[in-house]
């Protein structure tokens, strides 16, 4: 009896909780107001390759994917014109780790991504550096522990990337020379 109990009660709390689901890729990018970037850069990043990411169990909690990561690097980077198939600088993205909280009403998530950016030109590393962004989802953002989740995950991402993109306008890109502006 206290078994059949336990479960109804398990069961009770996943419907009304939901399943997990996996960061949105449309909430992950970034879409604020175009950065001024180094002339260079405009239209010349290829993402070359992202990696990291783990996909959702929809019976666990919400991850973070590869695919929904890169897609929205490669739409952040589009809507500020330095997207390219074919650039001169190659984007290398590691999400290294994402550390999440496994229950609470104010969950927040920080992500570890390693970005690394080479000229092709002459296969000099330009940009290597490790990102930390955390970011919290309260219990007025939703009700459901799951869906806070996943929101701290897709807060987590998108300041990610935009800390990124601030970190490419901060680039002094010359001719043959490389250095952060001051």
């Amino acid at each position: 009896m206290k078994l059949i109990k336990t479960v109804m009660m398990i069961v009770a709390i996943v419907y009304i909780s939901g399943c997990a689901s996996g960061a949105k890729m449309e909430n992950m990018t970034y879409q604020g107001s175009p950065k001024s970037y180094a002339d260079e850069l405009n239209d010349s990043l290829e993402v070359s390759n992202v990696s990291g990411g783990k996909k959702t169990n929809p019976l666990w909690i919400s991850e973070i994917s590869t695919e929904a990561f890169s897609s929205a690097v490669k739409k952040s980077l589009s809507t500020q014109g330095l997207l390219s198939e074919d650039g001169r600088f190659k984007l290398e993205v590691e999400m290294l780790r994402v550390e999440q909280p496994l229950f609470g009403l104010d969950l927040k998530v920080t992500t570890y991504v390693q970005y690394t950016l080479t000229d092709s030109t002459n296969n000099s590393i330009v940009f290597d550096e490790t990102i930390v962004a955390p970011h919290t989802a309260t219990f007025s953002d939703s009700f459901a522990a799951i869906k806070r989740l996943r929101l701290a995950n897709e807060g987590s991402g998108k300041k990610n990337i935009s800390e990124f993109l601030d970190r490419l306008a901060a680039l002094d890109i010359k001719a043959n020379e490389i250095a952060l502006s001051e």
